[in-house]
């Protein structure tokens, strides 16, 4: 896989970690909603879980935390460059 999808995967994570933590939600609870185990949410979060990570699995996670789907799967100029920092784009 390439780095670029690595850190695709990586922010993706974050971010469900970000809005789960945000609304005080424990692991379990988020991954009971999104239809997952725990361990599998916990991959998710930590980037691990990049090779299938499908758009279904992604809006369940989103509807768990209330949110729209787009705020897990776009970046702005400074997410960017905070992840994209030292590593050479093509």
């Amino acid at each position: 896989m390439d780095i670029g999808r690595k850190i695709f995967f990586k922010q993706v994570g974050a971010k469900i970690a970000y809005y789960r933590t945000l609304r005080e939600m424990p692991q379990d609870e988020l991954a009971k909603k999104a239809h997952v185990s725990t361990s599998t949410l916990s991959r998710i979060e930590r980037g691990r879980y990049s090779d299938n990570l499908s758009l279904l699995l992604l809006l369940d996670i989103a509807d768990g935390l209330q949110i729209d789907i787009a705020l897990l799967v776009s970046f702005n100029d400074l997410e960017r460059q905070m992840w994209w920092r030292g590593i050479p784009r093509n």
